[in-house]
């Protein structure tokens, strides 16, 4: 299974292939976001508190201070944005730190000091406004990237922020001035395109991921709330509708997925995701010929793509198949070698199979292709307890 998240940005979902929509009906009606809401469902789901999008953004007066403090000495707008963003990657004085799984409003981001790039990003936007700077959101479009969860395919994105002085008709600034902040230095070296995303883009996504924590934790009722919050905040947002679909299989609302499925498809017949999503729908409801074509579609398409194999290693890893999770690790590799989890799957794997040198040497080529300080430090935990053993 399958989730859409934004998580290195942030949760949960499938794809299936464009020639599929000959599947489709030439007449289908044209879905709306409320024609998949289907609260009778989820009978618990409005005993949910959900954060108000205006408390996703908000700062306590700590937070302000910090803001304050950290531009109070710069000049010019430029060095003011300059000296809020040394101040926040500056270890000595922020310490502030990457969580893949941490989903948090900006002031409790501020507080804990670790969150995944989403929530990062929101509170460095949160920051930047309490500075008086413009900020924008940039979704970055990378590769279909996976990790595992408790079972699930957790579909990754990507999004930064991009930072510039507000406008003054008294005063000149060179058009294009400003700083990028990413959290992911990787993502951001390798010129992927970016698109300037919407405040209410950014919120929708914040609700989105909310939502896949709570179904990979089997929170039905929660999950359901937050994306059905989503999609009332932004109903362009795709993720969310195919998180839904998602849900709504696992809880045997099949006509609902396969509405969800088709919300997203009928916008945008590239979603791999939903495809994907569609054909193990179409699996559970005796559709096998045509779930294999979809899939073997989807499959042709993902073929040139390194982190679906790193997806298809870490599951037949966690199924104990240790040859096949080899096969589709080496895969991987051939197809960029600059990703350390690439490594990491290979490290696990040599040491599956008795192979200690092996797992030491892909495990310190993890290492060295950390892109933070955290997975640095988590792979040489690991070397040092591979090298005690």
């Amino acid at each position: 299974m399958c989730l859409t998240k934004r998580g290195i940005f942030s949760v949960v979902f499938f794809a299936f292939v464009t020639l599929m929509l000959g599947c489709q009906s030439s007449s289908t009606v044209q879905l709306d976001s409320q024609s998949i809401i289907f609260d009778k469902g989820f009978p618990g789901f409005d005993k949910i508190q959900i954060e108000d999008k205006k408390d996703i953004f908000h700062l306590d007066d700590e937070a302000k201070l910090f803001v304050h403090q950290s531009v109070g000495a710069a000049g010019e707008p430029l060095e003011q944005i300059k000296a809020l963003v040394y101040a926040l990657f500056d270890q000595s004085q922020f310490n502030l730190l990457y969580d893949g799984n941490a989903n948090t409003v900006a002031a409790e981001t501020f507080k804990r000091k670790a969150a995944n790039c989403l929530s990062l990003s929101i509170m460095t936007y949160a920051l930047a406004e309490e500075a008086g700077f413009n900020a924008q959101f940039q979704d970055i479009d990378i590769p279909e990237y996976w990790t595992r969860n408790q079972g699930y395919s957790v579909l990754n994105g990507h999004i930064n922020l991009r930072l510039a002085p507000k406008a003054d008709a008294t005063v000149f600034t060179a058009r294009g001035k400003g700083y990028q902040v990413d959290f992911d230095p990787l993502a951001s070296r390798s010129h992927f395109k970016k698109r300037v995303v919407s405040k209410s883009i950014v919120i929708a996504m914040y609700y989105n991921n909310k939502g896949a924590d709570a179904l990979i934790n089997y929170r039905f009722d929660e999950a359901y709330a937050y994306f059905r919050q989503a999609l009332i905040i932004e109903d362009s947002f795709e993720s969310t509708a195919v998180n839904l679909g998602l849900l709504y299989r696992l809880t045997g609302h099949f006509d609902q997925a396969e509405a969800s499925y088709n919300y997203v498809l009928e916008r945008n017949p590239n979603n791999l995701t939903a495809w994907e999503n569609l054909a193990y729908l179409y699996l559970v409801t005796e559709r096998v010929e045509l779930a294999q074509k979809i899939l073997a579609d989807v499959e042709g398409k993902r073929a040139n793509n390194p982190y679906y194999y790193v997806s298809l290693g870490e599951h037949e890893l966690e199924l104990g198949n240790y040859l096949t999770a080899l096969s589709h690790f080496k895969k991987a590799l051939t197809l960029d070698k600059k990703r350390h989890e690439i490594y990491f799957g290979l490290a696990r794997v040599y040491l599956q199979l008795g192979e200690k040198d092996m797992a030491q040497h892909y495990l310190e080529l993890a290492k060295d292709f950390s892109s933070n300080q955290q997975d640095e430090l988590r792979y040489q935990s690991k070397l040092d307890f591979l090298t005690s053993l």
